[in-house]
């Protein structure tokens, strides 16, 4: 299990709703991101925090495991014997994250998104083996070690990852010539992914085998979602937000055209325009959990004579 503890890097309790926890790593991510000058590794963490808590089945999985880290203590003697757990239960899936920005509209329309990006692909000579290999001689070729932690009557057997082999079980004995042992060279891919209707700022898409290939597996790739202002509109939870500006022909006509994304409507201004309230239209916004509506910002801007 990660070292690290997801509530405290998201800076919220363990009793925290998923709201809460939403609206902690939104604000987190905004003061971290290094677009905005902050602190990367904190970025990423934060990052990595949201990915678990942020999904309820991730989250109660790592309740589970963090309240009970010896759940699985049977393996632990199991690999003392030389016993290997399936592949699986050993490693778990690497990741690999990129952040992209979207419009709001391309949020309400679930509009399709190409994504270009670097990744990590086998190296051609070596087939990304990264040369000749043998067997780790401190691990035995298991990856991971045993190892006796504490004092007195506080001691624990836990298992770690092998820091010879770095967990792989084998150790490079003839580098390939073109990527130095490394296995892997860059590419730059590029793909088509569908964008689920109303996705938020900070949110994220996982694409299963699209990331870096590393010790012998493609990861997965998680696409972080920066959603922006697009075409006057906005959105604030579930509701459309649309800037419009008024002239003079709008405020004498009273009435103004907004150009929604399902089809253009058209709003007759109230009898005392007051710019210091937005207009409603009912469930004309996201379509969520909960229907949002389009709220109407009123600006007044025309030339004079």
């Amino acid at each position: 299990m990660n070292a690290d503890n997801y509530y405290e890097s998201l800076g919220v309790p363990e009793t925290a709703t998923q709201d809460e926890i939403k609206k902690a790593y939104r604000k987190l991510a905004k003061e971290n991101h290094p677009d905005a000058g902050g602190n990367e590794e904190k970025f990423k963490k934060i990052s990595v925090a949201y990915d678990t808590l942020g999904d309820e089945q991730k989250r109660q999985q790592y309740d589970q495991q963090k309240n009970n880290p010896f759940g699985n203590f049977g393996d632990v003697f199991s690999s003392m014997f030389n016993q290997q757990r399936p592949q699986h239960q050993q490693r778990q899936n690497h990741t690999t994250t990129i952040s992209v920005n979207i419009g709001v509209l391309d949020s309400y329309k679930s509009d399709k998104k190409t994504l270009t990006y670097k990744r990590q692909i086998p190296c051609d000579p070596c087939s990304g083996t990264g040369g000749d290999k043998k067997i780790c001689p401190t691990c035995g070729g298991s990856g991971s070690v045993i190892r006796q932690v504490g004092s007195g009557m506080f001691v624990q057997v836990v298992q770690m990852g092998c820091d010879t082999c770095r967990g792989t079980g084998k150790m490079i004995v003839n580098a390939c010539f073109l990527c130095q042992g490394v296995g892997t060279k860059g590419e730059v891919k590029t793909l088509e992914i569908q964008l689920p209707h109303g996705i938020d700022n900070g949110q994220f898409v996982r694409l299963q085998t699209m990331g870096d290939y590393r010790n012998g597996v493609y990861g997965d790739l998680i696409v972080r979602l920066n959603v922006e202002p697009q075409d006057g509109f906005d959105k604030v939870e579930n509701h459309l937000i649309y800037n419009a500006f008024l002239n003079m022909d709008d405020l004498k006509n009273g009435s103004l055209l907004v150009p929604h994304p399902d089809g253009e409507l058209t709003l007759k201004l109230p009898k005392v325009v007051d710019t210091s309230r937005p207009l409603r239209v009912k469930s004309k916004g996201f379509k969520l959990d909960t229907v949002g509506d389009l709220m109407v910002n009123q600006y007044v801007k025309f030339e004079r004579d």
